[in-house]
C-alpha cells in the first residue's frame, strides 16, 4: 500500500515536470510553416539538433507511460470486472399465501356458497354487464 501511494506521489511529481518542460520549449515556427509555408522539405519542418528540453520531453513521456501502467496494475485489487458477481444474491423463494385474519364471533370464516342453480358472475359479467346476458327484443 506504501507502494502505491510512493508511485502515485511519483507520478503527479513526473506530471507535473513534463508540463513544465513540454511549456518552456519554443515553437516550430509561425502559421505560415503549419500550411506548407516552411523552407524546408521534411514533413515536420526543418530538423534541428535534439535539446535537453526534448531529450527530457522523450524521458518524461515514457515514465509517464510506465508509471499509468503500473498505477492501473497495482491499482486493481480484487476481481478485475465490475459484474463478476460481487453483490449478494437473495435467494428465490415461492410467494407466501396471503394470511386469514380471524373472522368475528358469529360470521362464518368462508364466504357463503352460491344458492343452487345460480353461477358466480364471470369477469365479463363484471366489467360489461349490458354484453354478458342475452338482451330481448
Amino acid at each position: 500500500m506504501i507502494a502505491y501511494y510512493a508511485l502515485s506521489t511519483f507520478y503527479v511529481i513526473t506530471c507535473l515536470i513534463l508540463l513544465m518542460v513540454i511549456l518552456l520549449q519554443q515553437g516550430k515556427g509561425d502559421m505560415a510553416a503549419a500550411f506548407g509555408g516552411g523552407g524546408s522539405q521534411s514533413a515536420f519542418g526543418a530538423r534541428a539538433g535534439a535539446t535537453v528540453l526534448s531529450k527530457a520531453t522523450a524521458i518524461l513521456s515514457v515514465l509517464f507511460m510506465l508509471g499509468a501502467m503500473a498505477l492501473s496494475i497495482m491499482g486493481r485489487g480484487g476481481s478485475g470486472s465490475v459484474v463478476s458477481g460481487t453483490a449478494p444474491v437473495a435467494p428465490i423463494s415461492a410467494p407466501k399465501p396471503p394470511a386469514v385474519s380471524p373472522s368475528p364471533a358469529g360470521t362464518p370464516a368462508t364466504p357463503a356458497a352460491a344458492p343452487a342453480g345460480t353461477t358466480a358472475p364471470t369477469v365479463a359479467t363484471i366489467i360489461f354487464p349490458d354484453t354478458a346476458t342475452p338482451q330481448k327484443k
